[in-house]
């Protein structure tokens, strides 16, 4: 749906709305937790309720539009609750952050089966933190976030933040630079500090190539909450002299669950220290960071109901800032509708299928693995797994009954968070040279309702068959600026493919396979037994995409050689040893062939999770993610290779931090400047 320009402005409170003669929706009331106006960084709670003749469900969009901007979207459409005839909306908690002046703040509400609207739009003034002409520095709910807000700059100029310990034994951090927006003040969110530390703060502008420093501000940080499990990271090998200190800054996704709250993102200096983290407390649930952004905030794929009540696991996909609010927010019910709107037949919702569910029937399950934003129109990209019935006997099932198979989409959404562009990978299963339903996964994963490490599955039942076959399990995406396409990492097939995306115009077919029985031949300059990686993480290009191709190679089907169909076949050798590595392949496109520029045994066998990075200088990081050292001691590695010169794979470890089980870590120079694959 397409965001209005503008709206009628009606005073704060309950308000009625005035809709045509006849219409099914009508909004009750929409009004703020606290009245207007209210300090920059405030909390506002927005409520709202609606009426429908119609039997609904109702769905309810908020949008904001911040001074003298256009509309954005706040959290997309999601359907609300229903009692004593009257719907209620998801709470929507709003936390400016960015600029002061008064905002416009939207509510839609939806009925998709009628079609039928009805809208309201609020004004809400957000007033300045700074009212001198010295910077101010004040808590955020983070403990270890600061809000620090400096008078206005001149129009041309721009400002960041540096900030460094008082005690000065680190060096100083910076955020990145803002636009100056006079006469409006300048506010960020600080965040990479050490507990309960003493900071020095100050704003720094920068206008004609000169840099001005302002007077400083103090800010001493808290510490997180005894509630929360805070990981703990040991240096096997620390810091050095080799060591690459211009990123020093790790940025973990844990996979750290306790009582049932999830606190998925931590960073840490080289040697462990926590330096910052993640938690939203109004929510008790959480899953997967996949992306740092530039400036300041992450892409997370978190739990909770959307739509169909019946699936809770991974059906949002929201950006954050530093501070744990919540920006921008969609999931997998309007996806659903984007979806269905484009063509797309794989797409229904699950709860909208019949049990047993038919030959044929197939539905959109959850967002898994990757989001990334690195697309040339700010845009995102998803994954989500997709649940499809095939005959008995598909990828040589034995029950005699039909078969759920899991597959992926990619779902590319624009700079306002709405759907222009999909690959379904069932619309390409015909076989090479794209892709063959009747190949199973390589190591015949399956998949069951509730399964650790698997999307939500939806469509098991009686009178299908007891197991959903995990065919592909995405688990990376990557755009490709010079291709202008999108790659895409399938642990199951243990295949690295290019999508024909061609900035949202091309037919979505796969144009080449890398990997085992693949399109490509592997340069084997080492005489490695198994030259290729397998059940791999995170692969991106790097130098902007201009090369190496650089992926956490697991190593399961080297270690665990295939039994099935798949171990008669000659580009699968049997290994049955062996660690996990870090690689780098320079790619030629032209002659289908990668030749290794690294190929490291890491010194650890990751059965699962990973991630890999070339850094500025040279050295590569990778980090297996899964390593098991006993009953209930899972492990994460976040190592630094330096490679060694004329070797691929003698390289030497000037870093090893061993830490809690992670999905992915990032080596950064500060929270504000991720890596750009």
């Amino acid at each position: 749906m397409r965001i209005p320009k503008s709206g009628v402005v009606y005073l704060l409170g309950l308000l009625a709305v005035c809709l045509p003669a006849g219409a099914t929706v009508q909004l009750v009331s929409f009004a703020p937790s606290v009245v207007s106006p209210q300090v920059i960084g405030t909390s506002v709670t927005w409520t709202v309720t609606a009426t429908d003749t119609n039997p609904g469900p109702l769905a309810f969009q908020f949008n904001v539009a911040a001074p003298k901007s256009s509309f954005n979207l706040a959290r997309d459409y999601n359907v609300g609750t229903l009692s004593g005839g009257v719907w209620t909306a998801p709470a929507f908690v709003w936390t400016p952050t960015f600029i002061e002046g008064a905002y416009q703040i939207q509510v839609i509400a939806k009925d998709f089966k009628s079609g039928e609207t009805g809208s309201e739009t609020l004004s809400y003034e957000i007033t300045p933190l700074v009212t001198g002409s010295k910077p101010v520095a004040v808590p955020t709910a983070n403990p270890l976030v600061a809000l620090f807000s400096a008078p206005a700059c001149a129009a041309g100029s721009s400002m960041r933040v540096v900030f460094q310990q008082k005690s000065k034994a680190n060096p100083p951090f910076q955020t990145t630079f803002v636009n100056c927006h006079p006469p409006a003040t300048m506010t960020f969110e600080v965040a990479g500090m050490y507990p309960h530390a003493t900071y020095d703060m100050l704003a720094q502008t920068e206008s004609g190539g000169k840099l001005v420093n302002g007077p400083p501000v103090s800010f001493t940080t808290g510490t997180p909450p005894s509630g929360i499990p805070i990981p703990k990271f040991t240096p096997l090998i620390p810091p050095g002299s080799q060591t690459d200190t211009s990123d020093p800054v790790l940025l973990h996704n844990v996979l750290n669950l306790t009582n049932g709250t999830a606190y998925p993102g931590w960073a840490t200096d080289l040697s462990g220290n926590v330096i910052w983290y993640f938690y939203n407390s109004n929510v008790g649930y959480g899953n997967t960071l996949t992306r740092p952004l530039p400036g300041g905030t992450m892409l997370w794929i978190a739990d909770g109901i959307a739509w169909n009540p019946n699936a809770q696991t991974q059906q949002y996909l929201r950006q954050i800032d530093l501070a744990g609010n919540i920006v921008t927010e969609t999931n997998t019910g309007i996806i659903q509708q984007e979806l269905l709107a484009l063509g797309a037949q794989d797409a229904l919702p699950c709860d909208a299928i019949p049990r047993p569910a038919p030959l044929g029937a197939a539905c959109l399950g959850g967002f898994h693995h990757d989001a990334i934003r690195t697309l040339p129109d700010g845009g995102l990209a998803v994954l989500a797994s997709v649940e499809k019935i095939f005959p008995a006997g598909t990828q040589g099932d034995t029950s005699g009954l039909p078969v759920d198979i899991v597959g992926d989409f990619i779902i590319v959404l624009n700079s306002n968070w709405q759907v222009t562009w999909y690959f379904d990978a069932f619309q390409h299963d015909k076989g090479a040279p794209q892709l063959d339903i009747t190949r199973a996964a390589v190591l015949g994963e399956t998949c069951v309702t509730g399964q650790t490490g698997c999307p939500p599955i939806l469509l098991l039942g009686p009178d299908i068959a007891p197991t959903a076959k995990d065919w592909l399990h995405g688990n990376s995406l990557y755009y490709w600026p010079q291709a202008k396409n999108i790659v895409w990492s399938s642990r199951s097939q243990d295949w690295v493919m290019v999508i024909d995306y061609s900035n949202g115009t091309g037919n979505a077919n796969i144009l080449w396979r890398m990997g085992p029985c693949g399109d490509f031949t592997y340069n084997n300059i080492t005489n490695d037994p198994w030259p290729w990686f397998s059940h791999q993480h995170e692969v991106g290009i790097e130098n902007n995409g201009a090369g190496p191709l650089t992926v956490f190679d697991n190593g399961v089907t080297r270690v665990s050689p295939p039994t099935g169909p798949h171990s008669s076949t000659g580009c699968m050798p049997g290994v049955g040893s062996g660690d996990s590595r870090g690689m780098a392949l320079t790619v030629d496109t032209t002659n289908k062939q990668v030749t290794p520029v690294l190929s490291q045994d890491l010194g650890v066998f990751a059965l699962a999770l990973g991630s890999a990075q070339l850094l500025d200088d040279g050295i590569y990081f990778f980090q297996p993610g899964v390593v098991v050292l006993g009953l209930n001691d899972v492990k994460s590695n976040s190592i630094e290779i330096l490679p060694m010169a004329g070797s691929i794979n003698n390289g030497t470890q000037v870093l090893n931090l061993q830490g809690a089980e992670s999905y992915r870590s990032w080596q950064m120079p500060n929270l504000y400047m991720p890596p750009t694959t």
